[in-house]
């Protein structure tokens, strides 16, 4: 018998074992990812069950022992404390979140229909001059906001909190439709121009449908970034005006406060952008698959 070293592994054999040890990896990675981000969730649900006013977070369990609905029967009816105006006030979560989403759509994609498809002399300079507004964190910016808001009698008005959102969503969604209007040729808008068609049209029937998968992107983007927004909303906005997002604060001024119909009352807010998401999915997941095909 040889004494000398084993053969070295084929390439093929290699590159599979490659291929396994990375799959493994990034199934272990995204596990961990999984349980990082879902475990504030199931706290919120499992002090929301709790029927002691949300004592159990303080018991080291990891499933309520009496799982109750009251926490959700207080938060639905309005009967806890400080969820007296819950439901008009996620009214107006949603009339500022959604106005938000169409005006950011709106005019992120007219933008990006001026910039990428019109052929400017300079279209560079309004793109960066947008992605520039991102230098300046925005909290910084809500005292001359306030002011400008104060002189033009926008105080304790939706309108300056949704004006405010949508000069911070648009330019991200402007860069986002710039790079997805990249795979549409240009020769679908000069075919539809040689059949007479205006640019009116050109947009409303061959851009904005071949957009939809970046367009989904732009209106989710949006709406979270409204949804989830506290300093303006808190600023702009009086106690009679405030939204779900500024009453859930009020817990921390509260040394006693009804935390099981709070949490159910912030699992409830959850859903409608949980709800968006889930209704435009497939059209953001279509413009993925394309982009990889592309790319």
């Amino acid at each position: 018998m040889s004494g000398g070293a084993a053969p070295d592994q084929p390439p093929h054999r290699r590159h599979q074992l490659r291929q396994i040890v990375s799959g493994m990896g990034s199934i272990a990675l995204g596990g961990l990812l999984v349980v990082w981000s879902l475990t504030p969730l199931y706290n919120m649900l499992l002090i929301a069950l709790d029927p002691e006013e949300g004592e159990i977070e303080f018991a080291g369990n990891i499933l309520p022992p009496e799982p109750s609905l009251e926490g959700f029967r207080q938060a639905i009816t309005q009967q806890a404390r400080y969820l007296e105006n819950y439901w008009y006030q996620v009214g107006n979560s949603l009339h500022i979140g959604l106005l938000t989403m169409f005006l950011t759509v709106l005019i992120a994609s007219l933008a990006s229909f001026a910039v990428g498809r019109m052929r400017l002399s300079k279209p560079s300079m309004l793109t960066n001059a947008a992605i520039l507004t991102y230098a300046i964190p925005a909290p910084f910016l809500i005292v001359p906001y306030y002011r400008i808001m104060h002189d033009y009698g926008l105080l304790d008005s939706p309108l300056a909190v949704i004006a405010a959102q949508v000069a911070f969503a648009t330019p991200f969604a402007i860069l986002v439709l710039l790079q997805y209007a990249k795979l549409i040729p240009l020769e679908l808008d000069e075919a539809a121009r040689v059949d007479g068609a205006s640019p009116v049209q050109v947009y409303l029937r061959i851009y904005l449908p071949l957009m939809t998968p970046a367009l989904a992107i732009a209106a989710v983007y949006s709406l979270l970034l409204s949804w989830n927004d506290y300093v303006y909303q808190f600023a702009l906005l009086s106690p009679r005006n405030m939204t779900a997002s500024v009453m859930q604060a009020q817990l921390f001024t509260d040394a006693d406060a009804q935390w099981n119909a709070m949490m159910a009352a912030a699992i409830i807010y959850v859903l409608p952008p949980f709800a968006l998401f889930l209704a435009l999915f497939r059209h953001m997941a279509a413009g993925l698959t394309l982009r990889g095909a592309r790319g």
